[in-house]
């Protein structure tokens, strides 16, 4: 992989001034690549994007160590409009879309400064859907094309890098393939994608590289392979093991402990 256009170190992020979140996590995003963070809910996953983006502030949380590097440039703790301007674009879990605006309105949105229009009929190609849409009102958006407007609105800030947080999260099982499959065109056209996803199994289809996060740790890293093939991955993530499928209720179980942790 090229160099890393995004790098993590050390991060902890303190929730209102008492409960850490983040413990110490270091990681990589390379140029050109698309990087998942896995998890189950509540790991930090999220947490550790809205660090990168700039929102954890609105959450009365804080970046109290470690640093995050974009283009060798320090940017925790900077105000979300600034790191916005630097290159970097959220696909936020939650708030993805203005209901009471229309797909077009939601997507002229985006850009602050005054003088500059948003990109979007690359955002159309990418997502005609949006552009047979465009007069209507958010609101009456599936949740499929609630995700596309999300994504097409941080897209047309014409980022370096996307954070997309929890894309398949209440979608039906073609529409998030079809998701996934966007974001490799996101990537081929030049975008980095940094990932946030419960859903390992899709995740690691389009992913080249993944971290698992647990109780605000990276517990494990590799490549998209490995982490498919890892046996704790397997059972744990992926709902699998020894080639039979498993419940999510066992799953949760816990019946054995993960290797991670001894």
């Amino acid at each position: 992989m090229s160099e890393a256009l995004l790098r993590i170190e050390k991060l902890e992020v303190v929730y209102q001034r008492v409960i850490t979140a983040v413990q110490g996590i270091s990681m990589e995003v390379p140029q050109g690549a698309i990087v998942a963070l896995l998890g189950t809910n509540g790991a930090g996953k999220s947490t550790t994007l809205r660090a990168v983006s700039g929102f954890i502030g609105l959450d009365d949380a804080r970046v109290t160590e470690g640093e995050i590097r974009y283009r060798g440039e320090r940017i925790e703790n900077r105000a979300p409009h600034r790191i916005t301007s630097l290159g970097i674009a959220l696909v936020p879990e939650r708030s993805k879309v203005f209901e009471n605006l229309t797909v077009a309105e939601n997507l002229e949105a985006v850009v602050p400064r005054a003088g500059n229009r948003p990109r979007l009929e690359p955002v159309y190609e990418l997502f005609p859907a949006l552009a047979r849409l465009r007069r209507r009102e958010a609101g009456l958006l599936s949740g499929g094309e609630r995700q596309m407007l999300a994504i097409g609105s941080a897209l047309a800030c014409a980022p370096e890098l996307l954070l997309v947080d929890e894309l398949s999260q209440g979608l039906a099982p073609l529409v998030i393939e079809d998701l996934m499959q966007r974001l490799r065109s996101i990537r081929a056209a030049g975008t980095t994608v940094l990932l946030v996803e419960q859903n390992a199994q899709v995740a690691l289809e389009v992913a080249d590289y993944g971290y698992v996060m647990e109780s605000g740790r990276i517990v494990l890293d590799g490549t998209a392979e490995r982490l498919r093939d890892h046996p704790d991955i397997r059972e744990f993530y992926l709902g699998t093991a020894s080639g039979e499928r498993r419940s999510y209720r066992e799953v949760k179980q816990y019946r054995r402990s993960r290797r991670w942790y001894g």
